[in-house]
C-alpha cells in the first residue's frame, strides 16, 4: 500500500522539476513512510513519483516504484494490492516474462504487453489505484479499481495533467489552483457529493471501475473517461423468486467470502482484524481465525456511550475465536479533540466523528505493529444491510404482499434505530424530482443529506449562494448514475446501486476507510468488496436479502456457525460515533472548536459561508424546543460547517507547495 503521483505535459519540451515530484510523494510521507521513488523522462514531459509502505517484497530496493519496462516503453506506479497475483505471475513466467521484483504490482506491466489493457483489468483482482504512461502511444492511463476503494485525483492545468493518490498531493504541486467551487461547497454541506467530483475547483476523482486516458496530440491533451466495470445487477424478471434454492445461496456466499479472505490474509507482515459488534467484521475474524488457525490480533473501539457502544458483543466474539483482542475505549472530548487533524486527512467534510475514532484506531493498530487489517466494509452494500435499503424494499418492492404482510413490514420500519433518524435516515420523506424520474423514486440513503439543501443554502456566503441558486444537488447527482444500470432492476438493486456509487465510494471509503487507515500508515483490506464476492451477491434475489424482519439473511445464515448467539439474532446496528448533542463535554469541545474556525473574523476571512446564518444555526441547535431527530441533522450541518472552514485552513489560507517542501528537507527527501 502506498502513495502515487504524476505530471504528464501538454507539451513533451516543457521542463518537470524533479524536486516537485518529490515533495507531492513527501506529503504523503504517512501513506508511504518506507521509502521513495520518482523517475521524470524529460524527453516526453512525464514524470512519476511514489511514497512505499512494504507489505509484499519487504527488500527496500527491489520493490522500489516507479517501475520501467525492460524496453523503456512504459512507466508505473501503482497503490494498494493485487490478489491471485502469485498465479498469474506463474502463467507470465511461463510465457516468457521475466520479473525484477516479488512486488504484486509489476504484474500489470508484464500483462499490458501481453494483452493491452482491456483484458489486462479482467486479471486484476484487489484494491488499487494506477497510473501507467506508455511512450509508444504518448499517452497516460489513470485506473481504479471497482469499487473505489483506492482514491485517485486529477485536474487539468495550464502545464498539463496532475494526480495523485490525495488531495494535498496535487496541491503541493504549484501549477495546481486550491479554491472552493460553489458546487463543491454545497455539496460539503449537505455530506453528499456528486459521483467523480471534488469540493475543489478543476479538481476530479476517477470514478470507480473507470479508466482516464490522456494522449497527446498536436501539443495538447486529449483526456476521456472510460468505464470498465459497473454493479450490474438482474434485471427484476431474472432474480429467482419464491422457488430459489435457498441453501445453495447461503452455501455460494460462504464460500465466496472465505475466498475472498484468504486472498486478503497474503503479506509478508501480520495481518489482523477490525472488530465492532456486527455480523461484519464478526464474520471476516471467525473466517480470519479459521483460515489461519492463529490468535489473530483484533481492535474495536468502545464508546463511552452505552447506546453507541458495541464492545460487550466483540468481546464475546473474540473470545469464541480465541483473538488477541485490543479495545481502544474513546471518551467524548477525544474526538473533536483531533477532529482537525482528521479533516487534514479526509480532505472532506464529515457528519459524524466516527471519521475521527477510526483515525484514532488506525494510530494505536500502527502503534501495536500493524500495517495490514482486514475490514467489514462493504458487506451492508452488497447484502442489504441499512435501514434505508429496508425501507425503499418495504415501500417500494412488497406491493405484491397481501395487506396484513405489509402492516408486519411497516410496524419493523417503525422500530427501526431511532438513533439515525436526521442521519442515516431522513426526518421526513423527501422526493427529488430528478431521482424520480431516473429510477421511479428517491432512494431513502440519498434523503437524509438532500432533505439538508434548504438548510445549506443559507448557509452559503452571499457571493456563493448566488451560483447555485438554481442549482439541484439531487439531479447532478441523478444525471451521473448509468440508466442502463437502473432500467428493469428490482426496487432493492436500485436502492443498493445508488448507495454504491454515492454513499459508499464517499464516504465510507473515504472518511471511514482509506484516507483515515492510510493517515497512520497502515492498509484496510475489506474483503466483502471482492468483485468475485460481489458478482455473485448480485445474483442473490432480494427476498434472500432481506427476509421478513432480518435484514442480510443470506449472509447471516452463511456465517451462523461463526456468529455469537445475540449477534445472529440481532437487528442492524449502524456503527455511528454520539452525535454532540448526546454530551455536554462533547458539545463544549464543538464549541471551543467554533471560537476558532467559526467566528466572525474567520467566516468572513474565508468567504465560504455566511456568519449570521452560522449565528443562527448554533441557536437553533441550543434551543430546547428543537426535537431530537432535528438536532441530530444539525449536529451534523454544525460538523459541515466546522468542516469547509478547516478545509480551508488546511488547503487553501496554508501554502502547501511550501509545506510540501519543508516536509521533503524534514524527510531528507531531495531530487
Amino acid at each position: 500500500m502506498c502513495g502515487i503521483a504524476g505530471i504528464f505535459q501538454h507539451q513533451p519540451s516543457t521542463t518537470i522539476t524533479p524536486q516537485t515530484l518529490v515533495n507531492m510523494a513527501a506529503i504523503m510521507h504517512h501513506r508511504g513512510p518506507d521509502g521513495f521513488g520518482y523517475q521524470v523522462q524529460p524527453e516526453q514531459g512525464v514524470g512519476f513519483s511514489h511514497a512505499r509502505l512494504t507489505i509484499i517484497d519487504l527488500d527496500e530496493n527491489r520493490g522500489k516504484q516507479p517501475f520501467r519496462s525492460d524496453d523503456g516503453n512504459l512507466m508505473l506506479v501503482h497503490n494498494g494490492e493485487f490478489y491471485d497475483f502469485k498465479r498469474i505471475r506463474a502463467d507470465l513466467t511461463a510465457q516468457g516474462a521475466r520479473f525484477r521484483s516479488k512486488s504484486d504490482s509489476e504484474i500489470v506491466l508484464h500483462l499490458y504487453q501481453r494483452f493491452g489493457l482491456a483484458e489486462t483489468l479482467t486479471h486484476l483482482r484487489g484494491e488499487f489505484a494506477f497510473g501507467l504512461y506508455d511512450r509508444s502511444e504518448d499517452t497516460t492511463y489513470l485506473v481504479r479499481d471497482r469499487f473505489g476503494i483506492k482514491p485517485l485525483y486529477y485536474v487539468e492545468t495550464d502545464e498539463g495533467l496532475v494526480f495523485g493518490s490525495e488531495l494535498k498531493v496535487l496541491f503541493a504541486n504549484p501549477a495546481v489552483k486550491r479554491e472552493f467551487s460553489a458546487e463543491g461547497l454545497y455539496h460539503q454541506l449537505i455530506q453528499v457529493m456528486v459521483p467523480g467530483s471534488t469540493a475543489f475547483e478543476g479538481v476530479k476523482q476517477v470514478a470507480p471501475g473507470h479508466v482516464v486516458k490522456a494522449t497527446r496530440k498536436n501539443g495538447k491533451l486529449e483526456i476521456t473517461e472510460e468505464k470498465y466495470w459497473d454493479v450490474d445487477f438482474p434485471l427484476e424478471q431474472d432474480h429467482e423468486g419464491d422457488e430459489a434454492d435457498e441453501q445453495k445461496y447461503i452455501d455460494g456466499v460462504r464460500e465466496k467470502l472465505l475466498e475472498a479472505v484468504q486472498h486478503r490474509l497474503t503479506a509478508d507482515v501480520p495481518v489482523g482484524c477490525y472488530l465492532s459488534g456486527g455480523i461484519d467484521s464478526c464474520a471476516i475474524l471467525g473466517l480470519s481465525a479459521a483460515a489461519t488457525q492463529t490468535s489473530v490480533k483484533a481492535f474495536t473501539i468502545g464508546f463511552d456511550s452505552a447506546a453507541y457502544d458495541e464492545t460487550p458483543i466483540a468481546q464475546e466474539m473474540a473470545e469464541a475465536t480465541k483473538a488477541d483482542h485490543h479495545i481502544m475505549r474513546l471518551k467524548a472530548n477525544d474526538l473533536y479533540d483531533h477532529f482537525v487533524k482528521t479533516l487534514w486527512h479526509t480532505e472532506r467534510t464529515i457528519y459524524n466523528t466516527l471519521g475521527v475514532a477510526k483515525y484514532l484506531m488506525s494510530k494505536e493498530v500502527h502503534e501495536a505493529g500493524y500495517k495490514v487489517v482486514l475490514t467489514g466494509e462493504g458487506s451492508d452494500e452488497l447484502f442489504a444491510g441499512y435501514p434505508a435499503f429496508r425501507k425503499d424494499m418495504f415501500m417500494h418492492g412488497l406491493d405484491h404482499l397481501p395487506e396484513s404482510e405489509r402492516q408486519e413490514w411497516q410496524a419493523l420500519l417503525e422500530k427501526n434505530n431511532k438513533l439515525f433518524k436526521g442521519a442515516m435516515l431522513a426526518r421526513e420523506e423527501f422526493v427529488s424530482p430528478a431521482f424520480n424520474t431516473k429510477m421511479g423514486f428517491t432512494p431513502s440513503c440519498v434523503q437524509p443529506w438532500l432533505s439538508c439543501a434548504d438548510a445549506a443554502l443559507p448557509l452559503m456566503a452571499a457571493d456563493r449562494r448566488a451560483q447555485v441558486v438554481d442549482y439541484d444537488p439531487g439531479k447532478a447527482i441523478a444525471d451521473t448514475l448509468d440508466q442502463d444500470m437502473l432500467n428493469g432492476r428490482h426496487p432493492l438493486d436500485r436502492a443498493q446501486y445508488v448507495w454504491i456509487k454515492t454513499m459508499l465510494e464517499g464516504q465510507i471509503l473515504t472518511w471511514g476507510g482509506d484516507r483515515v487507515d492510510m493517515a497512520n500508515s497502515m492498509e484496510a483490506r475489506p474483503p466483502f468488496l471482492d468483485h468475485h464476492l460481489a458478482e455473485y451477491a448480485f445474483k442473490v434475489p432480494p427476498h434472500l436479502r432481506i427476509k421478513g424482519n432480518k435484514e442480510k439473511y443470506v449472509l447471516r445464515e452463511a456465517m451462523k456457525g461463526l456468529l455469537p448467539e445475540v449477534l445472529y439474532k440481532r437487528e442492524k446496528f449502524a456503527f455511528m460515533a454520539p452525535p454532540a448533542h448526546t454530551d455536554p463535554e462533547k458539545w463544549k469541545a464543538v464549541e471551543k472548536l467554533a471560537e476558532q474556525f467559526l467566528s466572525k473574523q474567520a467566516v468572513e476571512s474565508a468567504g465560504l459561508l455566511d456568519y449570521d446564518e452560522v449565528v443562527r444555526t448554533f441557536e437553533k441547535h441550543q434551543s430546547d424546543e428543537v426535537p431530537i431527530e432535528e438536532k441530530v441533522q444539525l449536529d451534523a450541518v454544525i460538523n459541515h460547517m466546522l468542516g469547509v472552514q478547516v478545509l480551508h485552513h488546511h488547503f487553501v489560507a496554508t501554502d502547501v507547495p511550501a509545506a510540501a517542501q519543508k516536509r521533503a528537507e524534514e524527510l531528507g527527501w531531495h531530487a
